[in-house]
């Protein structure tokens, strides 16, 4: 019988891995698909000296699509802003909040509306982008945009529905690995995304130290600087601070008599995971993106002013992290909540009476913790990047791009485990009852 179950166990998770890695090649495919009516080589050659601005940041994020001009050029982000609208918006609109606090229901509600703001974004992005296209040409010379007419459909109009159309299709398969496979399905589009831009950083790395254009041994520290900080971002994120729980109610007897059992209540020193520099860096690429698509003076000078590893860029981004950070723990995160959950199971706080000093005290916790976050978040998102930079790498090795990988990575090993802990017990569960059972009968 335990073989059995365990048997069904790994089955259902592996069906799970393998609907997300599924899902996820899918997505790699249509990367690979050209919307019609564009010069690839062109797109690529423009693209490529557009690397070290946001637009290479966001063909990071869209691994690869944006420079290829593909059906996926606008990626997963038009959603991940909706999401930001709807999470900031349910803090302030009476209507979307009392929808939050409805449950199945009211989430189901929100999430039907992120999707029409998603389509909305996804239009004005495509938009501009398809007129932006049109008046640039690659280095050469060469015009970007080959077909003012595809079909009956002029380029423009072509371009803003199948980008509309590739972003609409991204929101249902991270919907879909969501629900139906392991892990957060938006989180892992962009976490693939970002691996597959990883042996084209190899290969031109090599073929710099190959050329004589970079020493070896900067490349050997290049290297070892990314290994280490890739260790020190995995400790980062299993850290945790442990506030010790004690349970009166539930005496243990011992040799000695009988003994309060103790517990913790873990914060994590990262809690908001990979939330806050997805978002701000979602927020900072949208104005920037736009003011490639007018000219205007002053928005050329902000598109200039936000270059990622430029200081304004930065000084924002810090900011928007750190907002982000105490925002996303605010909403999931309650400590009155706690406080009235561990006084209604007899548990307390060594030294700290129950209720609302209790809830003081977690919240005390929780914002020293989110400081030394927000902290740690600020280095790994912007030094890695200045680093890089100032070696002249050539590929953007972002510290966003380092925590979503490793974060992305930790969280769906988590939930790999998790899932198996949840199966394992369930068919334990399953055969004492099987056992009983036989025993009545």
């Amino acid at each position: 019988m335990a073989t059995a179950n365990a048997t069904t166990i790994n089955s259902e998770l592996l069906k799970r891995i393998l609907f997300t890695l599924g899902m996820l090649a899918i997505y790699r495919v249509g990367v690979h698909v050209p919307t019609p009516g564009v010069d690839g080589t062109a797109v690529a050659a423009f693209f490529a000296q557009q690397s070290r601005g946001i637009f290479g940041l966001f063909n990071t994020f869209t691994g690869g699509a944006l420079s290829q001009f593909s059906i996926f050029a606008l990626g997963i982000m038009p959603y991940i802003s909706a999401s930001i609208i709807f999470q900031l918006l349910s803090s302030a609109v009476p209507y979307l909040e009392a929808l939050k606090k409805e449950g199945e229901h009211g989430r189901k509600k929100i999430t039907q509306y992120t999707r029409y703001a998603t389509v909305a974004l996804a239009l004005v992005q495509g938009y501009g982008i398809a007129n932006w296209l049109g008046s640039e040409a690659s280095p050469d010379g060469r015009p970007l945009v080959i077909a003012p007419m595809v079909g009956i459909l002029p380029f423009w109009l072509m371009t803003i529905i199948t980008l509309t159309a590739g972003t609409c299709f991204i929101m249902w398969l991270g919907e879909q690995i969501t629900e139906r496979g392991i892990g957060n399905g938006s989180s892992l589009i962009i976490f693939t995304g970002i691996v597959a831009s990883i042996p084209a950083g190899a290969q031109g790395l090599y073929e710099l130290v190959k050329a004589g254009d970079l020493r070896f041994i900067v490349a050997l520290i290049i290297v070892l600087a990314m290994v280490g900080v890739i260790a020190g971002v995995i400790f980062m994120e299993t850290a945790q601070r442990r506030i010790p729980i004690q349970y009166s109610q539930r005496g243990v007897s011992q040799a000695g008599g009988m003994v309060t059992p103790t517990s913790h209540l873990p914060i994590k020193i990262n809690f908001a995971g990979v939330i806050p520099p997805i978002f701000a860096s979602s927020l900072l690429m949208f104005p920037a993106t736009a003011a490639q698509f007018v000219q205007v003076p002053w928005l050329r000078s902000l598109q200039d002013s936000l270059n990622p590893n430029g200081t304004v860029f930065n000084i924002l981004f810090v900011s928007l992290i750190v907002f982000f950070s105490f925002f996303y723990t605010e909403i999931v995160f309650n400590p009155n909540e706690v406080a009235e959950n561990l006084k209604k199971h007899g548990g307390f706080v060594p030294g700290v009476r129950s209720g609302k000093p209790t809830a003081e005290f977690i919240q005390k916790v929780l914002d020293r913790v989110n400081v030394l976050g927000c902290i740690y978040l600020s280095a790994v998102c912007i030094l890695p990047g200045l680093f890089t930079n100032m070696f002249n790498v050539p590929f953007y090795f972002g510290g966003t791009s380092l925590l979503i990988l490793v974060g992305v990575a930790i969280d769906t090993a988590q939930q790999i485990e998790s899932y198996r802990l949840t199966q394992r017990y369930e068919g334990m569960m399953k055969g004492v009852r099987v056992r009983s059972q036989r025993v009545r009968f």
